[in-house]
């Protein structure tokens, strides 16, 4: 997923070579030429976990904290290492090994996600150990910051929606990546999915696991893909929920996005205005109208929030997108968005804009794993931006992207009143940055894995269902297709039929027909 977040306000507040050969075979390196010398990754692959309760007053008595060591940079192992972040529910009964999970983002810590929401995963302890990780440069793993200039960081690239100098806007953005990259420390060339992927590997084996059963979501679908292309004969079961795409650009990305963001705000809106309480009446039509005057109208004049800060209409747009994830928050949306037109009050839609967090300064760690508390409170946005274009291989000189600008707004306005300007963005992010890898839009496809279950979810606003059936074909005849008839970002959680049916492939080895659907679950338990 190519989701654009903001954390502004929370960053505000808140023995010989037989043996050495034998080693490295049993530890599954990624598919290479022949001829490719291999470096000496046999430390890293002979490694233990060692588990003991994770400490903080915000994590479950029962929930075990871990690390692995892997070398920053897998081509030069000599050259550094860095530590990642484990977390794991321990199995109920007889274990059959671990199911690693991957929340998404990019830039989601799962440590914290599996703290907060293990419960959605207890029936997986009948088989498995539930275990999840901080990837590289996220959460306690050597977490990436723009440091103190975060806020002009992530203002440059909002300004390239409606530039007046666009020249000037994109040396704002190099300058802000070049503040990205001097706060984020050794980690930072080394960020990405291709480096991650291999790093999953690692934990496999250091879970003691012969093969990786593996769950992943929006974000970590793409990561379970790459892992599938570099590890081949190390899969085990893979069910990837809330597809990510694997081709498409980022300007074709935005544009999707925006649509979806839009399908998903009509559905809101066709709820709210069956309630009396919904802030924008009972007329449908209008109700759509007043979303569009409401944002146009707090981009000219800003909305003074309880910390002294002006809330934009972008702002706001930000928070009314991650509140559209998932229908269990309609109500809370509608009754912040309630507060705002009605008294002025940000409190409620802030909340959905920053996540919830209230996290520390903090720095960029060195390799070892930071306490929580040091986690700096931008990582998440600078960590997505870091490793979608570690992901991305176009860089579109100025005149290019100027051009773009151009071309694509009426384009992305048109799929979008709301979130076009909003997703525009997403043309400027990755500029003054190095060039991205180009082996997953060129290499991940036509794997040759056991089945796999790819989940799709009809009404997702960050991953279009068109994506999951996109990268099935492209993935080829190992990947099998569930249809979720539902709403909101991916299945898993809000349908008790995609629930069930990934569990039964995860625990028991059970797959449905390629193809086949859930059907969505009854609305009645969104109330107001």
């Amino acid at each position: 997923m190519l989701a654009k977040l903001s954390t502004r306000r929370a960053a505000r507040h808140c023995a010989g070579v037989g043996a050495v050969a034998l080693a490295l075979l049993g530890a599954g390196l990624p598919v290479v030429g022949a001829d490719e010398p291999q470096p000496d990754l046999s430390p890293f692959y002979r490694q233990k976990v060692a588990w003991s309760a994770c400490k903080g007053p915000d994590m479950p008595k029962d929930l075990q904290c871990g690390k692995v060591t892997v070398p920053l940079d897998y081509a030069r192992p000599g050259a550094g290492t860095l530590e990642v972040a484990l977390a794991r529910y321990r199995a109920t009964g007889r274990s059959r090994g671990s199911v690693l999970l991957n929340f998404g983002g990019p830039g989601g810590a799962g440590i914290p996600e599996l703290a907060r929401g293990g419960k959605d995963f207890m029936g997986l302890t009948n088989g498995y150990d539930v275990v999840t990780f901080d990837p590289r440069g996220v959460g306690r793993s050597s977490p990436v910051s723009c440091g103190e200039g975060s806020d002009e960081a992530f203002a440059a690239t909002e300004d390239a929606a409606d530039p007046g100098d666009p020249q000037a806007v994109l040396e704002q953005v190099r300058k802000a990546a070049a503040e990205c990259a001097q706060h984020s420390g050794p980690v930072l060339p080394y960020i990405g999915t291709v480096n991650a992927s291999r790093d999953l590997d690692v934990m496999r084996q250091a879970l003691g696991d012969k093969k990786l059963n593996y769950l992943g979501f929006s974000y970590g679908t793409r990561l379970g893909a790459v892992y599938a292309t570099q590890f081949p004969d190390k899969v085990g079961r893979l069910a990837l929920d809330g597809v990510d795409t694997l081709t498409e650009p980022l300007a074709e990305q935005g544009v999707a996005g925006a649509a979806g963001q839009q399908t998903a705000l009509d559905d809101f809106l066709d709820w709210c205005v069956t309630d009396l309480a919904c802030p924008f009446g009972q007329d449908r039509r209008a109700a759509g109208d007043q979303v569009v005057r409401l944002v146009h109208s707090m981009d000219e004049d800003p909305v003074p929030t309880a910390f002294g800060d002006r809330f934009s209409g972008q702002d706001l747009v930000g928070a009314i997108g991650q509140a559209l994830y998932s229908r269990e928050l309609w109500p809370l949306l509608e009754r912040a968005l309630a507060s705002l037109v009605e008294d002025g009050d940000t409190r409620g839609v802030e909340n959905f804009a920053s996540g919830g967090m209230a996290l520390s300064p903090g720095r960029a760690g060195d390799g070892g794993l930071v306490d929580a508390d040091d986690v700096p409170a931008d990582n998440l946005t600078a960590a997505l931006m870091a490793i979608n274009c570690a992901d991305d291989p176009d860089r579109p000189a100025a005149g290019q992207i100027s051009r773009d600008l151009q071309r694509l707004r009426a384009e992305y306005e048109q799929a979008s009143p709301v979130f076009g300007r909003y997703r525009l963005t997403q043309l400027v992010m990755c500029y003054g940055r190095p060039r991205g890898t180009d082996f997953i839009r060129d290499r991940v496809k036509d794997v040759h894995t056991p089945k796999m279950l790819l989940v799709g979810t009809r009404g997702d606003p960050a991953t279009p269902y068109r994506w999951t059936v996109e990268t099935a074909a492209r993935l080829g005849p190992s990947a099998v297709v569930l249809d979720n008839r539902g709403e909101g970002h991916t299945g898993y959680s809000s349908s008790k039929c995609v629930h069930r049916k990934v569990d039964d492939f995860l625990l028991y080895g059970s797959l449905p027909a390629s193809g086949s659907s859930c059907a969505a679950d009854t609305p009645s338990a969104v109330t107001g």
